[in-house]
């Protein structure tokens, strides 16, 4: 009887992990699809007099997806940019929109991150990782003398919000993982961290 049991919650738990990611998933992609229909939708409802479910979805996405074709071509990124300089003369939309959009640049596209890292944050005998961005030279008023610090911004939040600390070279542990599956790992909350990681070679 007790291995009967034992048996059922193995297999019972082994369920729960294959089950629980894809109900989240469908969950998540039913409130999305609820949320962006919510928008539209009355729209149509006025114009149709009765509702159409899921109308409202398929124009988000067409016009998601114009919009797409208008930001790659010359004459669309002009007037996308014309907009976006009228837009950031207002203050609290400037506020907003200004890193959200410099965050989401850089991560479409991935030459913004250079490597994947480790360093020891926010305090020696923690470590983190993070992404390193780029390298700036400081140079000291008094006497001139110059050090070279690296920028590595570390995600505190998933991977759209964190924080930018500045580390000397040495103080950088360079990883043999590359930024695509860094992104994975950061993502994952650790779970996709490979077992071993070696450092960079030279």
């Amino acid at each position: 009887m007790t291995s009967i049991r034992l048996t059922f919650k193995r297999k019972f738990l082994a369920g729960l992990v294959v089950s629980i990611p894809a109900l989240v998933t469908v969950f998540l992609l039913a409130w999305i699809f609820r949320t962006i229909d919510g928008f539209l939708s009355p729209v149509y409802d006025g114009l149709f007099k009765r509702h159409m479910p899921g109308l409202g979805f398929i124009s988000a996405i067409v016009l998601i997806f114009i919009l797409g074709l208008i930001s790659t071509n010359v004459f669309g990124q002009k007037v996308i940019r014309s907009i976006e300089k009228s837009l950031l003369n207002i203050p609290v939309f400037k506020s907003f929109y200004a890193p959200i959009k410099s965050i989401m640049d850089a991560f479409s596209n991935s030459s913004s991150f250079k490597k994947f890292v480790i360093v020891q944050y926010p305090r020696p005998g923690v470590y983190a990782f993070g992404f390193l961005t780029r390298e700036n030279t400081i140079k000291t008023f008094n006497n001139g003398d110059t050090e070279s610090l690296m920028a590595v911004y570390i995600p505190t939040n998933n991977l759209y919000l964190g924080e930018v600390a500045l580390f000397s070279r040495e103080d950088i542990f360079f990883t043999n993982i590359p930024v695509e599956d860094g992104i994975k790992i950061v993502l994952s909350g650790g779970i996709a961290t490979p077992q071993q990681i070696l450092e960079e070679k030279k």
